[in-house]
């Protein structure tokens, strides 16, 4: 780990006040694992623990509003969470240990990076960690990597999830800039694609901007459900994750991890979900471009919507 200068700050505006050229810092689940192996190297850490927006309110509409720095535990854990937004409580259980989930904070979860071992590995070409160095995963392993949302530049998944079910929930992330500036970005916008220019773009957010807290919408009703498919039962991410929150007429929501950059879902495939697994699974991945070590993961995927469909089914009955 390379030399670096720490500072502690107490408040939202003083860590955005002082965080110029900085690498904010609270968790540091992901972050300090990236400093170790030398992926980043930033020369200053901001340390916002202390900034407060650690709360979760009930919003004017009946929703809630969750701070950047909630643990992920205690989300989880929350009355609320539990009763209104169960997808959201299963996911964040389903990922990671416990250990991991008491220090991990909202802002980070959704902030997290690709788990792609050429990305892990610096002596190898990787355009999201060195751009312009090239993507090694093109003719490499990628069994785990994405098959949607791709390009010839990158072909990374996300790692998340909390962020599938932030998806099927339409939560909103709420950022505030260096300038005193806030804006909201709906969470379908958040995770970026990586396209066919460089550099790659991960988040929405401007250079300086930080995550304050993330919105929900009142409760969505309907039976929740997220079943993650891994290699092995615990402390190991999506191979296809898939959350839904599906309502007694056969209406709902759904989306998938582990597929592409970005949690996956599309409106076409939330129409479908009456019509079956299969039309769900063609509409979701329309235009993939599966590599030969990971095209089986649309068959994995529609056979976990099937599952998710027939639990579904059997709580209605």
């Amino acid at each position: 780990m390379k030399t670096f200068t720490y500072d502690r700050v107490t408040s939202a505006e003083e860590a955005l006040a002082n965080g110029a050229g900085a690498s904010f810092v609270a968790g540091g689940t992901n972050l300090l694992d990236h400093m170790k192996l030398q992926i980043v190297t930033p020369e200053r850490l901001v340390d916002i623990n202390r900034a407060g927006m650690d709360a979760i309110e009930t919003t004017a509409d009946g929703g809630l509003r969750i701070g950047a720095l909630v643990r992920n535990s205690d989300l989880a854990a929350d009355a609320r969470v539990i009763a209104g937004y169960p997808v959201l409580a299963r996911a964040i259980l389903a990922g990671a240990s416990g250990q991991i989930r008491n220090r991990a904070t909202t802002a980070g979860n959704l902030m997290q990076r690709t788990r792609c071992p050429y990305f892990y590995d610096t002596a190898l070409a990787c355009n999201k960690r060195a751009p312009g160095s090239g993507c090694s995963a093109q003719d490499g392993h990628s069994r785990t990597l994405a098959v949607i949302g791709t390009s010839d530049l990158c072909l990374c998944q996300n790692p998340g999830d909390m962020a599938v079910a932030l998806r099927v929930l339409d939560a909103v992330v709420e950022v505030a800039g260096p300038s005193g500036k806030t804006r909201t970005i709906p969470i379908a916008q958040f995770h970026q694609l990586p396209g066919d220019t460089l550099p790659i773009a991960e988040f929405a957010l401007d250079p300086g901007e930080l995550i304050t807290a993330v919105t929900l919408p009142p409760p969505p009703g309907g039976a929740h459900f997220y079943r993650k498919v891994r290699d092995r039962s615990s402390y190991a991410f999506a191979l296809v994750s898939v959350a839904a929150v599906i309502h007694g007429d056969g209406t709902g929501r759904i989306a998938l991890g582990g597929v592409a950059p970005r949690p996956w879902a599309s409106e076409a495939a939330d129409a479908a979900i009456s019509k079956g697994a299969r039309a769900i699974a063609d509409a979701l991945f329309e235009g993939a471009r599966p590599q030969e070590d990971n095209a089986f993961k649309i068959d994995l995927a529609t056979r976990t919507i099937a599952a998710v469909l027939a639990e579904a089914k059997e709580a209605r009955t």
